[in-house]
């Protein structure tokens, strides 16, 4: 059951967390759709060439090393560091990368020769490059398997499992957003202050802040756009040492990660005296938000939620050049994605947790986008933090 309440009281659960168990859950689903579909064995990577934070979902292990799943439950992690897969991993076995020089083919190879698969397929993941497939297909010494990549996978499969979050997961995601709430407020107090006045001075507090709270980092690049940037969907550089909440329109979109897991929010700081065209566009974006907020509900179509602010948009003559939302978890942008690409059959479903942002920019007048997280409830939705449009 997922509520307002699921992951609220974020520091007991995730303080008291069996992750063993929750891994071999995850686990589980993935076994349970290699049978279905008759996979024999899976190979996730993850590396500096081709990132795939599946691995930590399915493992704990939060970078670089190779995972071999297969159809009658075994697990085997082959982690580069070790001791950080000491500390942090759970699988059924780990051998370390260096036993295989390594070399993820070469760990591949060794590692399904241990095995007698129930299935002849082996799954790569869709990322593997043409020349990385031949390689794969040469090395494997067992001709009667057969080496598949493909977009409908059990990867794919991953991704979809990776969309309704579970209780750990929620709470993880709420620790991150109360802390990025947090630091929104202690922001908005120094900008009131007259202590902020620049790019700079927002982004370097975040930079600090979020390790002080113990995250591991921002989700994304910080941007900070002042009046004179706040025009571009995704200021470029992300932030400088130009002016931030002076006169107009500007912009703050920023996230961290705790336990691997982010938050995204964006406020828009409105100083005055404003135009009547900003005014307009501050009116727009937050009446966007509060007519979107109720299609965020379980078993609502999400292009219903991506209609309305279109039409709350066209009804002034102006359009949102950006999606209204995606999902968050161990990647700033997954599933399901809330926008006029997504099929019209795809719903909201409980657990799923996404961002709601509608944004209006414009060249002369700036930009203002409202962006807050929200936790898909079994009966409607909660919102994780605490974006606003600020007025000073």
């Amino acid at each position: 059951m997922i509520d307002e309440n699921t992951g609220a009281d974020f520091d007991n659960v995730i303080h008291n967390a069996d992750l063993k168990s929750i891994y071999e859950a995850r686990r589980e689903k993935v076994f349970a759709y290699m049978r279905e579909h008759s996979i024999g064995a899976a190979i996730f990577h993850d590396s500096e060439d081709s990132r795939d934070c599946s691995i930590r979902y399915l493992t704990g292990h939060p970078s670089d090393a190779v995972l071999v799943l297969t159809a009658d439950g075994k697990s085997v992690l082959s982690p580069w560091d070790e001791n950080l897969a000491a500390k942090k991993a759970h699988a059924s076995e780990m051998i370390p990368y260096t036993s295989f020089n390594r070399d993820a083919i070469t760990a591949v190879k060794e590692i399904l020769k241990r095995f007698h698969l129930d299935f002849p397929t082996v799954d790569l993941p869709p990322s593997t490059t043409h020349i990385q497939f031949k390689k794969y297909n040469d090395a494997i010494e067992n001709k009667n398997l057969e080496v598949s990549c493909r977009e409908d996978s059990v990867h794919s499969a991953v991704v979809d499992f990776r969309a309704q979050k579970d209780e750990y997961e929620i709470a993880c995601t709420r620790k991150a957003c109360a802390i990025t709430s947090r630091m929104t407020d202690i922001i908005e107090e120094k900008v009131r202050s007259g202590e902020f006045t620049t790019e700079a001075d927002v982004a370097l507090f975040i930079e600090r802040e979020l390790r002080i709270q113990g995250c591991e980092r921002t989700s994304f690049d910080t941007l900070a756009a002042g009046p004179s940037r706040s025009y571009a969907i995704h200021a470029f550089p992300g932030w400088t040492g130009g002016d931030w909440g002076s006169k107009g329109l500007s912009i703050l979109d920023y996230g961290v990660c705790y336990e691997g897991y982010a938050s995204d929010c964006t406020i828009t700081l409105a100083r005055g005296p404003l135009t009547k065209a900003q005014e307009e566009i501050l009116s727009l974006v937050q009446r966007a938000a509060d007519e979107c907020r109720p299609l965020y509900a379980p078993g609502k179509k999400i292009r219903d939620a991506v209609n309305k602010a279109d039409a709350v948009f066209a009804e002034a003559g102006k359009s949102m050049p950006h999606g209204l939302g995606h999902g968050t978890g161990l990647e700033i942008h997954e599933a399901p994605f809330i926008s006029t690409r997504t099929s019209e059959d795809k719903v909201f479903l409980p657990g799923n947790i996404i961002t709601l942002e509608p944004g209006l920019y414009d060249a002369e007048t700036g930009g203002c986008r409202l962006e807050n997280d929200v936790l898909i409830t079994d009966t409607g939705n909660c919102i994780l933090t605490n974006s606003r449009i600020i007025r000073i």
